[in-house]
């Protein structure tokens, strides 16, 4: 598939002499004459690289003007940047406003397509990289049999042939997104875009224009996510960021199934289906007056709770197995071979949850240890341990015999009991204890029954 450039430049000569490079090189073309013209080709669909002269007919740096709206709309597209008025200044300009190349007017053809070429190599690796993400993370399966997660899997089956609004809640971390997009990938929308606004990660200036959109002066439009995932699905991440002002807005789109872009004049109807999530007690956010309630309910039509890693333990040896296969074979790697009953692995606390795993999971896979001793001290060194005691961290020859044996009773004991999910019959068949003799000495140690 031929690549598609976007020439920018008042004089006809050089944008003839420019397109017909890149023509010959097989890519296609689009011609701008002046600002306006330039505006609303970008406007009307992105390219995939832009060559753009500084000096149009609007002011003495409208070219570098294009380059930052190029940039607001995707930081990832090259733009070269040609000049018959070259200096330092406007060099070091351009470059720190996101410009791929600088070239200078008169231009060597054969050095500019070296820029070209290597600026489509550039996008075309950018590109390739998020392909393989997306497609890593919705390949990605929701593990785990625990009765939590299997509640998590039916919800999932029966809400996503709805159109109704969903509200995520789990700690960061839980796979929250993941179960967005598998509701996506099953829905009547599936076909069309899933997008994500992280209410976390914006500017408090930002919502609105990130949200709705913005209709500029010059008569260029910026789109917002709104409009962005119109005819699929909007993940609203971390929902309780949002400040109040905006949450009213969003709930008048709600009620009302339109909006306005920030300084626009026509309704823009919304064909969107909303997917809220939040790591935080979003009820106790209501009563500290930072969510409004009213939306909340609005956003909340089906509830799906996922639970912390550390409450659902018999899951961590099939997460263990599946990530293993899954990046070993994604990045060609040699096949993990990691003790999926590993007490170190299932007594953590894993206060980042499932991503803290996977992440583990794949640093072991990148350094490839050819030991098992290798793997343990790589998991060790990785994992910070919960603050509770344990026979591991205490040194067994500073306590006398009884006090030694009752530790690692209590550790044996638990990690069973986690890797059971609590279950009495099969820890005592495992481990070769009567049941109601397990109950004893359970009690006897001070353990707490799972529940």
């Amino acid at each position: 598939m031929s690549t598609e450039i976007l020439i920018i430049d008042d004089n006809s000569d050089i944008r003839n002499i420019i397109n017909d490079l890149i023509v010959d090189a097989g890519h296609s073309t689009r011609l701008a004459a002046n600002y306006n013209q330039a505006l609303s080709e970008i406007d009307k669909k992105l390219p995939d690289l832009a060559i753009i002269d500084v000096k149009l007919d609007k002011s003495d740096n409208d070219g570098l003007e294009l380059l930052s709206h190029i940039k607001t709309k995707n930081k990832d597209i090259p733009v070269i940047i040609i000049t018959g008025h070259a200096n330092v200044e406007m060099a070091i300009k351009a470059l720190k406003s996101g410009a791929f190349e600088f070239i200078e007017k008169p231009f060597n053809q054969e050095r500019l397509m070296n820029f070209i070429n290597r600026a489509i190599e550039n996008i075309t690796l950018k590109n390739k990289n998020k392909d393989f993400e997306n497609k890593l993370f919705y390949s990605y399966e929701i593990i785990g049999n625990s009765t939590s997660i299997e509640k998590v899997k039916n919800q999932i089956n029966k809400f996503s042939l709805s159109e109704s609004r969903i509200f995520i809640n789990g700690p960061t971390g839980s796979g929250k997104e993941l179960v967005a997009r598998k509701i996506h990938k099953k829905s009547n929308r599936k076909n069309g875009p899933f997008i994500i606004l992280n209410g976390a990660l914006l500017d408090d200036k930002k919502y609105e224009l990130e949200l709705f959109g913005q209709e500029k002066s010059n008569g260029s439009i910026s789109y917002g996510a709104l409009e962005k995932s119109s005819g699929g699905i909007l993940l609203i991440d971390e929902v309780s960021e949002i400040p109040l002002e905006t949450q009213s807005k969003i709930l008048r789109v709600l009620i009302d199934q339109k909006f306005k872009r920030i300084d626009g004049y026509h309704d823009i109807k919304v064909d969107v289906r909303i997917i809220c999530s939040s790591n935080k007690d979003i009820k106790n956010e209501i009563e500290l007056g930072n969510f409004r309630e009213d939306l909340y309910h609005r956003l909340n039509v089906f509830e799906i709770n996922l639970e912390p890693l550390s409450k659902r333990t018999s899951d961590i040896p099939l997460l263990i197995k599946y990530f293993s296969e899954k990046i070993a074979l994604n990045y060609n790697l040699k096949k993990l071979d990691i003790d999926t009953n590993d007490s170190y692995l299932l007594n953590y606390n894993w206060p980042g949850n499932i991503r803290e795993l996977r992440n583990l999971i794949e640093r072991i896979a990148i350094l490839s240890p050819d030991t098992n001793e290798k793997i343990s001290n790589i998991i060790k060194e990785s994992l910070k341990k919960s603050n509770e005691t344990t026979f591991e961290n205490k040194n067994p020859l500073s306590v006398p015999l009884k006090e030694a044996r009752e530790n690692f009773e209590k550790e044996y004991l638990v990690t069973q009991l986690k890797k059971f999910n609590g279950n009495i019959s099969k820890t005592a068949d495992f481990i070769g204890m009567e049941r109601s003799a397990l109950h004893r000495k359970l009690k006897g140690l001070g353990i707490k029954e799972l529940n």
